[in-house]
């Protein structure tokens, strides 16, 4: 019989997965350097023809009928992983006040996708600071939405402390690493999912990321795949066409 402290040394741990794409897909921006002549409707096909996820940003603003997420489905590869944003009714609107039947809805409404929906990120207003109360009643919110993972991107730094790591720990949900230059940028891991969200550096949904920039995401990503932990990336800086850009150097480097 082997000696068991040997057979526990040979355990290897199976890597995370990389869920690594654009936040969106219409933009007519990108037509010349990325869609090329290709057109409108295969837009969101040839994008997961490319990136391993991709982050919709339209369901922040509307909530979408159940026949879009199918439609989404349907047009795009077997297995191909999405990310949403929950809308902004949750947290604009009431605040993570009394949310769980606006939760119910957001999660009937994308239940098309099925286990194909990879996580959920919402995204907290810059102006709202730290309400640990409202925090811990949203988290027990989400539970009614158990089928998928979630993050927060925090925008005001009140919330950057243990306490809130904590409670996000507690309930297995992640923070969502956010780049902007009009915010600060909280660099924690609470969970073994990484969500990351890059705006732009220097200029808020348009500037361009560095070669060397992207290397040290990619660094960093190698690290937290080899901890286990599953890693979304997403480029929010679609304005001047960098997103799909830098999403593919990402892509590349990691391979």
């Amino acid at each position: 019989m082997p000696n068991s402290q040997h057979a526990c040394a040979t355990i290897t741990r199976m890597p995370g997965k990389t869920y690594i794409g654009t936040s969106g897909w219409n933009y007519k921006t990108w037509r010349a350097d990325f869609y090329g002549d290709k057109p409108q409707k295969r837009w969101l096909r040839f994008c997961a023809e490319h990136f391993t996820s991709i982050e919709v940003n339209g369901t922040f603003y509307r909530l979408q009928p159940p026949s879009t997420f199918q439609k989404w489905r349907d047009e795009t590869p077997d297995g191909f992983p999405f990310a949403i944003k929950g809308h902004r009714y949750v947290t604009h609107n009431k605040k993570l006040i009394d949310v769980e039947e606006p939760v119910i809805r957001c999660r009937d409404a994308a239940a098309p996708l099925g286990t194909r929906l990879a996580a959920v990120v919402w995204q907290l207003p810059a102006f709202f600071k730290k309400n640990i109360e409202r925090l811990g009643k949203f988290l027990e919110a989400l539970r009614l939405w158990e089928t998928t993972r979630h993050a927060i991107e925090f925008r005001h730094k009140t919330w950057f402390d243990d306490e809130v790591a904590q409670c996000l720990t507690k309930h297995a949900v992640a923070i969502c690493m956010s780049d902007a230059p009009d915010w600060p940028m909280w660099d924690r891991v609470t969970t073994d999912l990484v969500y990351i969200r890059l705006h732009g550096h220097t200029r808020k949904y348009a500037s361009n990321y560095s070669k060397p920039s992207l290397k040290n995401w990619a660094n960093r990503v190698r690290t937290w795949l080899d901890e286990n932990r599953d890693v979304h990336v997403y480029f929010d800086n679609d304005a001047e066409g960098a997103a799909p850009r830098n999403a593919l150097t990402l892509l590349e480097m990691l391979r």
